[in-house]
Order: structure tokens, then sequence, then C-alpha cells
């Protein structure tokens, strides 16, 4: 297994190799309906997360899901890849920016794009030399591994990784705290750096819908981090510009916790069914960034509510970290059922004690019964 692979280290003789997942006739799209004002937090989509066993795999590569006209989210598939990235497409009427390409071959992502962009162009006759900007949240490896699957497309510019390449392209003289835009044809993307996670980390706020992206400075999962002093001010400049903008929700890439406050999913998880939203409030920026400070120089792992902190690269962060994964690596292989939370249990058990209704009674209400649709 490739151990903390998102947050710069490795480990060795932890991963075996299993069947490959079932091949994809078709991506898996969902919500095709354009709707210019869509609250992307009001969409339920169960996203795919995943299988209990290699034996039981049977996701697409990706999931397509339209959040608003011209935003796509895309979620890489964790039968592919445990890190199971979320890949933001957002077309302008002149051209379009992908952020991040994914932590495997973009062959499949590359595809996806061709297809949405053809079907945008499709309303807009006329439309010749449409550009594609490839960017990254931050140049770790499950952010830019589909980078060469675009080398060969027409009209596309993949930016670099390095800090200097990403100060160059978007023209930051002052980094991190300038703030700078980019015009995508009716559509301004405003964009700056937030060092801490890693050096060369951007946030970008898309101001048509509203979305603050943080990549892997903040979301529902657990943060490593690199700079304790960067990352304290990142999150400080990240409030003030939630807070002086009208942003909706904050959008990371990933999603590591469980719907139950302070409890993550195990590093390398292959199978998360009870995730939360992958979308955050600005209310919970604020409380990640409080949170924060009050263990940004405490080397460990800090869980809260609705995420975690890894500070530091030591044993008191690779040792839990490690041995949880193999652990779950196990589990999976074998085809184990992962923890049930008190909350899950509960549901299970009203499901076995509950009556089956008689053929002369109404069945309950939908909305009664024992689900587990989690958005």
């Amino acid at each position: 297994m490739r151990i903390l692979r998102r947050a710069g280290y490795r480990s060795r003789g932890l991963h075996k190799k299993s069947a490959p997942p079932p091949p994809a006739s078709a991506l898996s799209r969902h919500n095709h309906r354009y709707d210019a004002t869509a609250d992307p937090a009001r969409h339920r989509v169960r996203w795919i997360h995943g299988a209990p066993s290699p034996r039981r795999r049977h996701d697409p590569p990706l999931q397509v899901h339209h959040l608003a006209s011209g935003t796509v989210l895309i979620r890489q598939s964790k039968d592919l890849t445990f890190e199971a990235p979320f890949i933001l497409l957002l077309l302008g009427e002149r051209r379009a920016l992908l952020l991040d390409t994914g932590a495997v071959d973009g062959t499949d992502l590359r595809q996806a794009v061709d297809s949405l962009v053809a079907d945008w162009l499709s309303t807009r006759p006329g439309q010749r030399a449409y550009e594609l900007v490839v960017t990254h949240t931050h140049g770790h490896g499950d952010h830019v591994a589909g980078d060469a699957a675009f080398a060969d497309r027409p009209h596309t510019t993949i930016v670099g990784r390095d800090l200097e390449a990403v100060r160059a392209f978007f023209g930051i003289s002052d980094w991190p705290t300038e703030v700078v835009t980019l015009d995508l044809g009716g559509r301004t993307i405003e964009l700056f750096g937030i060092p801490g996670h890693q050096e060369a980390s951007i946030a970008l706020h898309d101001k048509a819908t509203g979305l603050l992206h943080t990549g892997d400075t903040v979301y529902p999962g657990r943060i490593y981090v690199q700079d304790s002093d960067a990352l304290l001010d990142s999150l400080d400049r990240l409030v003030a510009f939630a807070d002086d903008r009208s942003v909706s929700h904050v959008l990371g890439c990933h999603v590591e916790m469980t719907t139950r406050p302070r409890r993550d999913h195990a590093f390398g998880s292959r199978y998360q069914p009870d995730e939360p939203s992958p979308f955050m409030t600005v209310a919970q920026l604020h409380r990640a960034r409080d949170d924060f400070r009050t263990v940004a120089h405490q080397p460990g792992i800090h869980r809260f509510d609705d995420l975690a902190f890894c500070v530091g690269q030591g044993p008191r962060v690779l040792v839990p970290l490690q041995a949880r994964a193999l652990v779950e690596r196990v589990r999976w292989q074998l085809g184990w059922p992962p923890r049930r939370s008190p909350r899950q249990s509960q549901r299970q058990s009203q499901r076995r004690t509950q009556p089956k209704p008689t053929p002369s009674a109404p069945a309950p209400p939908t909305d009664t019964l024992a689900r587990n649709d989690h958005d």
C-alpha cells in the first residue's frame, strides 16, 4: 500500500496486488440538467464510494455530476485508487479550467472532459479554438497523475506543478497574499496562494457559483500539515476572503471523514459508504481555522468534528496511520464489514425489529424506513 503518499511519505511491503476492477462500459453520470442557480450542497448525490472487498468492485472509473451550468464535479473511483479525488471543471465562453487530473492514468478523464466540452460547445455555434487550461490545486501525485493524457490535446495549456510555474502562469507577483483573476469568458475566477499543506497550493473562487475551492487545505478529511505557520496564515486569509465575498460553499479534493463526528476512515480505505458531503460551509471553515490554532505546533493526529490535522511527519503521525491502514487493508481483502457507528447499529437494530406490513395494511412511508443516504 502506498502509505501516506499524499503527505509525501513512503512505506514498503504493505501493498499487495489484487484483481483489477471490472471494466466499465460507460461513465457514471448524474443530474445532466443544467441549472444556473443550483445550490451544490442541496444535490442529493450518492457518490461512488468503493466496494467492501476486491471481489465486489463495481464502480465506474468516474462519476460525473453537473452542479450548475458550466460547472461539473468529477470523482475518480475508489475501485481504482483509494484517494478517490474530486476534480472540478469550469466552463466559460472562451475557455475552460480543469482543476487537477487525478491520481491515476488520465485516459478516462480526458474522454470525459472532451465529451463535456463538446456538449458545452454544441449550444454555442461558432466557437473554434476553445482553450482548456489544466492546472492543479497543488503538485502532489494524486492531483497530477493524469496530466500526460492532456499533453497532446489541441488548444490545451498544462500549468506546471512547482511554485514558480504557478506564479508565472497566473501572474502572481506577491505570493501568497495577492488575489489574481482568470477570465474564462463571461466567468471570472479569483485565485491566490494557500501554502501549508504544500508550498504551491492555491485556492480558487468561482464568482458564478460562489464555490471556494481549497484543494487539500480544507476538506472533510485529514489535512497533512507541511508548514504550520504557513497553514495558519493561509487559513486566516481563507476565512477573511470568505467573509468578504459571496462564498456559498467550501469544496476540497477528498472525503475521508465519516458521518460520525471526529471519526475518519482509515488511510487507504477502499470502502466508505458513510461519507459526509464534500461541500462544507463557511462556518465550518471558521471552525477549522479555530481548531488548527489550538494544535498547530503539536505533532500528531488531531481529530475534530469536521476534519483532522496531521501535524508533522514523525512517528506520532506515521505509526498510527500505518497501523490502521494495514488493518484496513486486511479487512478489505478478506471482505470483513467495516465498523458501524452507533447510529448505523441503531438503524440496523430497528430494521430487524420493525414488523413487516401485512397485505391489508399500507406500507410505512419511505422517509420512515431505515436508510443510509448521504450527500
